[in-house]
């Protein structure tokens, strides 16, 4: 692609549109197990400072620290493995690890927000990897860095610009936030009901007290007091009274050690069908070419935020999809990756065909696909645990079909199943807004890059 920009804009080296850039390549800090955050170049991915699970300690952080001190607002970019990730520093107070190196726009010149976006577009991260060296592993010296070129508008075209992408790189970070949010409260609900079988126990615990055992098992369900139960809404009360009803009173030994009366135990391979993929010859046109149907390979699961699969990076031909013997697996298959690495997992909420890197797992008529997915994450692991393999681990259909599997009261899962549907189809909501918002930020980002979209003093915000 090349670029024609405008010509009110400058195009100079990286290092004199700088106020500071500070590079700890070549130091080693000690990690400790809480302190001071360090941003690694594993955890700066797609725009966005990952949460950080590592640290130095906080009395060893001026001394750590000489080269300079990061700023909120300075921008990060990753110099190898990988190179050419960016973000900027939304804290205060953390520290910078090897393969990080930390820019700073000059003052009233270089607009650390449009300069985020900058970093990230197509003309800098093509030079980024023209000045790299190395055979294995790609990395940029310090030197070659400074020599990148940056076209520059106008300071106030870079604050409209940098507000525009910023707006909504900050509507999917929220979405992203909700989304997360939504799948912990799942999560919660399911281990409350069928791991610890709080409300189980909580009618056991009330029986040997003399009180209500209903009472308490709605309690246990909804978080709330009994005081804060009579508050409820009449419709809320009674549906919760009847969710709390249909949980027994009593705990019964069974070979995997305590489980609710009535509830039986089984195998995941009994209770669901589960299918494995394949991956048509790739020299084979008539099988690729103009394919119409979606094929996943859990490089798709590796960069899900949520876990909701709403397209596929590849497509196969109907000649194609009549070389997978599963075919084309229908919407709300759990996948699970059950290879380099074991455990991805997502709701496929289109129809898919799978390669040999997946267990998928089918919902029936007892078991939803909301259900099922929280048992693979409950399960998690166990299934990990009967992975093996020299080069990468790996866990057969077979190993996965034999693990243990609670079978609870029909109506208790559809009871959780009304629950938490609610909650993934806002998931999917969410997600599916999040594609739309990412694709207009990713079409916008090169044309305001490169002056083809104009912008005028009155433009610069999106609006929800």
């Amino acid at each position: 692609m090349s670029y024609n920009f405008p010509i009110s804009w400058q195009q100079i080296p990286l290092e004199d549109a700088l106020d500071a850039l500070i590079d700890y390549r070549g130091k080693t800090p000690k990690k400790v197990g809480n302190g001071i955050p360090l941003i690694t170049a594993k955890v700066v991915k797609s725009g966005r400072i990952l949460p950080m699970d590592e640290f130095i300690a906080d009395e060893d952080y001026e001394s750590w620290m000489v080269r300079g001190i990061p700023q909120v607002g300075d921008i990060v970019v990753t110099t190898e493995a990988p190179l050419g990730e960016v973000a900027q520093i939304k804290d205060a107070n953390v520290a910078l690890a090897q393969r990080i190196v930390t820019l700073r726009g000059k003052v009233d010149f270089l607009e650390n927000n449009f300069l985020l976006f900058l970093m990230q577009s197509n003309f800098v991260q093509n030079q980024l990897e023209a000045r790299a060296t190395g055979s294995t592993v790609k990395g940029i010296k310090q030197s070659e860095l400074r020599k990148v070129i940056l076209p520059i508008p106008p300071i106030n075209e870079q604050k409209s610009i940098g507000k525009i992408l910023s707006d909504l790189d900050d509507k999917i970070h929220l979405n992203n936030q909700i989304n997360q949010t939504l799948e912990s409260i799942a999560q919660a609900i399911f281990k409350s009901w069928f791991i610890d079988f709080e409300p189980v126990r909580a009618k056991i615990a009330a029986k040997q007290a003399g009180q209500d055992p209903e009472r308490a098992a709605m309690c246990a369900i909804s978080g709330k007091s009994e005081a804060e139960l009579e508050q409820m809404a009449k419709e809320d009360f009674a549906e919760l009274q009847a969710t709390a009803a249909l949980f027994p009173d009593e705990l019964v030994e069974s070979e995997l050690g305590e489980v609710p009366r009535g509830w039986e135990v089984s195998t995941i391979g009994e209770q669901t069908q589960t299918v494995g993929g394949a991956t048509p010859s790739t020299k084979n046109d008539e099988f690729w070419d103009k394919g119409n149907n979606h094929w996943t390979t859990p490089k798709d699961l590796s960069n899900l935020t949520d876990k909701i699969l709403l397209n596929t990076d590849r497509k196969i031909t109907d000649a194609g999809l009549k070389k997978i013997s599963s075919g084309l697996l229908p919407k709300n298959t759990v996948l699970m990756s059950s290879r380099a690495p074991v455990g991805y997992l997502a709701l496929a909420k289109i129809e898919v065909a799978i390669n040999q890197g997946y267990i998928a797992i089918l919902p029936n008529m007892k078991y939803s696909a909301e259900y099922l997915i929280q048992w693979c994450e409950a399960n998690m692991a166990e299934i990990k645990g009967r992975a093996s393999g020299t080069t990468f681990q790996e866990i057969s259909k077979k190993n996965f079909r034999e693990i243990s599997f609670f079978c609870p009261d029909d109506k208790v899962v559809v009871s959780y199943t009304k629950t938490v549907k609610t909650l993934y189809d806002e998931i999917t909501s969410k997600a599916k807004e999040n594609q739309s918002l990412i694709n207009l930020r990713d079409t916008l980002l090169p044309k305001l890059m490169s002056g083809e979209i104009s912008l005028n003093k009155n433009m610069g915000s999106i609006d929800d």
